[in-house]
Order: structure tokens, then C-alpha cells, then sequence
């Protein structure tokens, strides 16, 4: 297997976001204080440890597995040990993504591994890393695209199109059809010949076939990825999974009005540490979706009813829970009540979030709570930029530092422009500035002792000078710019692989860019500098 560090630079970071998950991130204790511990901390995870203890024993332990998808070549065994030594898991989980969709999933699933290596060897017993694929979810437009850089050096969107835009089924409802097949295609003819392409080329085509959906293709391109590496993997939308999360749903529909409270005062406290609301909460909203006719809908609370909007009349908790009986993936949870039934269902230490997850987190200690459930200790997820040596190239020779680059590019390019200007052609302006300064400050002293009222005039004539100066220096600019369009358009497709669309590159880009280039060598390399710092 080839070493891709010799040809890449790895800049790993933890990404932060909102006040509160940057506060949380520096262990500022008055965020970590919404979190109940901190992630850097192992007195956090046995604290937890002891918790999930508490509620698990072997049966639930098995239960727990029982959802467990082991991906193919995995090792089915840790399972059993898992079970009989009393294991832990680390959970993350995704939306799924068109041929993976972008690079911070594989990142996810990847510091999940990592944690867990970790936790394994202070706690002595099995510690599962685990990717719940949240194929319940129903947007469409969010999941059915993915970005790449081709061979043409140009950002190409590659999508494949809502079935039926009047609908909002679950993700995993929906085969991709004819256009799956098509779309493949299209995003492998953007991809060079390389040593590595051949099997990535047959793992795309595998995942999106016209019988597949989106999350069965994700769950194949990231179980062939990230399986070997030891990252197992549970659907949210599978049988097992529904019907050892149950219980909770059920609790969610009768106690909703309780659990809105909880959330809204904790809400409260955010606003008032002047971090603000991390989740909108809709006043009667419960945190279950049904599925209809129209699609995937939000239940309301109204009067000792439910409603949902495409439909006339209330539902009681009879009916909602006859839909569960008849078809268990008819009733599933929100963004809010996703982690604790993972929580619920799963012996998670931890759980690897990204910067809004880990934001939405704050709101939510006193809701697990509320279901007799400790929240996990919430652990960032590692970030990483990858610079090839084109890119690095490119960087030094304008001397640009990489985030400097996340600002729009004509700012970039006015800056290198200005920066170009010859020695002498500052000076001349600058000197030139300073005499027209000096020589109005001198007709104003000389003409105001004639007409105080000629200041006005003066002012006016030392304004249109330097109108004209600036004028004079921006046309310097644009003609070195013109000197120097082919070297700037160097540095603005450097930008295109370091921020695509003007966003961080694992947040756009798709893996399969660099695995196709550098093989999977590449996960290794980034596993091996995902290293969690706990003291």
C-alpha cells in the first residue's frame, strides 16, 4: 500500500462553529456546563462508563448488537466479546450522500475509530466504534449530490433528481432508478486513469445501481472504506433497530408536551449565558416524524390529538401507535430525539458530532435526562485540509497563507495585486500624497486668512486630488492584475481545491477525489493523525 503523506500535506484540526461549541472546545466551564463533562477529560468517560453500566446488562448488550450491521470482511467476533466483557460503543452517524457525499463523513467514521482505539485501551474491554446511517431522513435536495474537481480542473456538481418533488418520503424509500446508473458514469468520466481507479470505479457503480437507494449505496461505499479499518455500522430505518428503539418512541408520543418544556427551559439558559437557542423548537411540536401520503411529517400536539399538515381531522396515540404495529418505520425520531434513542438502544460512551451537532448538543442534557439516560460525552469530530503539491506550489509561490484563501477571490487577487506594485511606484504615490497634503494644508492656512469661507473650497480641491490619486493607483493595480491573469488563475483554482464554493474543502469535496489519486492508503494516514488528546 502506497504512503500518501510523502505526496500530500495533512493539516488535521477540531472544527468548530457556534460560541458555544468553541467555548465548549477550550473547556470554558460555563459551556461545559451544558455538556455535563468534557471530551478531554477520561474522569468523563468513566464517568459515563459507570452510567451506561447502570442500564446495560448482557441481555441489553445483546439487544444492542442485534442491530449491529458488521460490514463484509469485518470481524463478527468482536461482537461476541463485546457482549461477554461488558463492551462500550463510540457512535456517529450521517445523513447518507451520493457516492459518499463529502469528505467529513469519511472524518466522522474515522475519529470514531479512533476514540474507541483509544477508550479500548483504558478501559481493558471491547469499545465499538459505530456509524448510525440516518436513512430515515427526507431531504432529498441535501442527500442526492456530491462535488468533485474533475479533469477538466473545474467544481462539478453531480445530482441525481427527485423522483417526485411533491413528496417527501424517507431516503431509504426512494431507488435512485435510470438516472443512478447515469450519474455514475458521469462522475467517473471526471476522474483521471490511476493506478487506484479500477476498484473505487466498480464500488461506485455497485452503490448506485437503479435498484439501489441512497442510504444502500452509502452503506456500500462506506462499508467497504471504512470496515476494514474496524467501523461497524446500524441503519436507522432497519427492523432491528426499530424495534429495539420502540419503547422510546412510544415515551416521546406520551410525554411530549413535558419533554418541549425541558428543551425550552434549557433553551432559556442558553439565551441567557448569551449563547443562544442551538435548535428552533416549533410550540406543540413532538419530536417524532409519521409517515403519510405527502411524505415524511412532523407531529403537532393538538388538544389530546395530533395533527400533521397534510392531513384533515387529529390522530390519537392509538393511531399513531397502530402505524407503528403495522409498518415500524412509519413513526421515527427528529434531530432531537435521534441521540437518545441511539443512546437508548446502544452502551455509548461517546458521540462523534460535527460542529452542529455538537452545537445542538448543548440543548440537550436535561431531554436525555428526561428519558433516565446520561447524555455521552460529546467529542468533536477531527477535520483535516489536504494540500497537494500543485497546490502547495502555488501557495508559496504567491506566499499565501491557506486560509486567507477563504475570503472571496477578488480580495485575494487585489491583495497579491498591490502587493506586485514596484517599489518605486509606491514611493512615487506615497510621496505625492504627502506633498498634496502639505500643500493644502498651506493654501488653506494662507487663504483663510483672506475669506474664512475659502476652507470649504480647498478642502474640495485637496479631495478631488486624492480622487484622482487613488484612481491613478487602482488602474496600476488592474494592469499588473492583467500582467499577472495567468499566475492569479493558478491561485484561484488552488482555492477551488482548498474551498470549493467558498467552504471548507471536507465539506464539499468528495473523497473519492483523493482516493482515487493516492488509494486508500490515505485513510490510514488520516487515522493515524485523528489522535485524541485526553489526559
Amino acid at each position: 500500500m502506497s504512503d500518501p503523506s510523502k505526496n500530500l500535506e495533512i493539516l488535521v484540526r477540531v472544527p468548530s462553529g457556534a460560541q458555544v461549541v468553541q467555548d465548549y472546545i477550550a473547556g470554558e466551564s460555563e459551556a461545559v456546563a451544558f455538556y455535563g463533562a468534557h471530551y478531554g477529560s477520561l474522569a468523563s468517560y468513566r464517568a459515563k462508563a459507570s452510567e451506561v453500566d447502570g442500564r446495560f446488562d448482557r441481555e441489553a448488550r445483546e439487544r444492542a448488537v442485534s442491530a449491529v450491521i458488521v460490514p463484509e470482511g469485518g470481524d463478527a467476533e468482536r461482537l461476541r466479546s463485546f457482549v461477554e466483557d461488558g463492551g462500550y460503543m463510540v457512535t456517529t452517524g450521517q445523513q447518507p450522500g451520493l457516492f459518499g457525499g463529502p469528505l467529513y463523513s469519511v472524518y466522522k467514521g474515522l475519529t470514531a475509530i479512533a476514540l474507541a482505539r483509544r477508550l479500548e485501551v483504558e478501559f481493558g474491554k471491547p469499545v465499538i466504534p459505530l456509524f448510525w446511517v440516518a436513512s430515515e431522513d427526507h431531504d432529498w435536495d441535501e442527500a442526492n449530490h456530491t462535488w468533485l474537481v474533475g479533469t477538466d480542473n473545474e467544481l462539478t456538481r453531480f445530482s441525481v433528481d427527485d423522483p417526485d418533488p411533491a413528496v417527501t418520503p424517507a431516503l431509504h424509500r426512494i431507488p435512485l432508478g435510470s438516472a443512478g446508473p447515469d450519474v455514475a458514469e458521469a462522475f467517473l468520466r471526471a476522474l483521471p486513469p490511476t493506478d487506484f481507479g479500477e476498484p473505487f470505479a466498480a464500488l461506485v457503480r455497485e452503490a448506485s445501481g437503479a435498484d439501489q437507494t441512497l442510504p444502500a449505496g452509502f452503506h456500500r461505499l462506506m462499508h467497504r472504506l471504512l470496515g476494514p479499518l474496524g467501523l461497524y455500522f446500524t441503519d436507522a430505518a432497519a427492523s432491528s433497530l426499530k424495534a429495539a428503539s420502540a419503547d422510546v418512541l412510544r415515551r416521546e408520543l406520551a410525554d411530549s408536551a413535558r419533554h418541549e418544556e425541558a428543551l425550552t427551559e434549557t433553551a432559556a439558559r442558553l439565551a441567557a449565558a448569551e449563547y443562544g437557542s442551538q435548535v428552533t423548537l416549533m410550540p406543540g411540536g413532538v419530536n417524532l416524524f409519521l409517515e403519510t401520503g405527502a411524505g415524511r411529517e412532523r407531529l403537532y400536539r393538538e388538544g389530546d390529538g395530533f395533527r400533521v399538515r397534510s392531513m384533515d381531522g387529529l390522530l390519537s396515540v392509538d393511531d399513531v401507535e397502530d402505524r407503528m404495529e403495522r409498518d415500524a418505520a412509519a413513526v421515527s425520531p427528529n434531530v432531537l430525539l435521534r441521540p437518545v434513542v441511539e443512546s437508548a438502544v446502544f452502551p455509548t460512551l461517546s458521540y462523534v458530532g460535527g460542529p452542529g451537532e455538537t452545537a445542538y448538543f448543548a440543548q440537550l442534557a436535561d431531554f436525555f435526562e428526561c428519558f433516565g439516560i446520561g447524555m455521552p460525552v460529546i467529542h468533536p469530530r477531527f477535520g483535516a485540509t489536504i494540500v497537494e503539491t500543485k497546490i502547495r506550489k502555488v501557495l508559496d509561490k504567491f506566499g499565501v497563507e491557506i486560509e486567507s484563501l477563504s475570503r472571496p477571490f477578488h480580495e485575494v487577487a487585489g491583495e497579491i495585486a498591490r502587493d506586485e506594485v514596484p517599489p518605486g511606484v509606491k514611493q512615487a504615490i506615497g510621496g505625492l500624497r504627502g506633498a498634496i497634503a502639505k500643500g493644502v494644508a498651506e493654501l488653506e492656512k494662507e487663504a483663510r486668512g483672506i475669506d474664512p469661507t475659502l476652507k470649504g473650497p480647498v478642502q474640495h480641491v485637496r479631495s478631488q486630488a486624492f480622487q484622482a490619486l487613488d484612481e491613478a493607483e487602482r488602474k496600476v493595480t488592474q494592469a499588473l492584475k492583467r500582467e499577472n491573469e495567468v499566475a492569479l488563475a493558478q491561485l484561484e483554482k488552488a482555492r477551488l481545491h482548498l474551498f470549493p464554493n467558498g467552504k471548507p474543502q471536507e465539506r464539499v469535496m468528495n473523497p473519492f477525489y483523493y482516493l482515487w489519486r493516492y488509494g486508500e492508503g490515505l485513510l490510514t494516514t488520516l487515522l493515524d493523525r485523528f489522535t485524541p488528546d485526553l489526559d
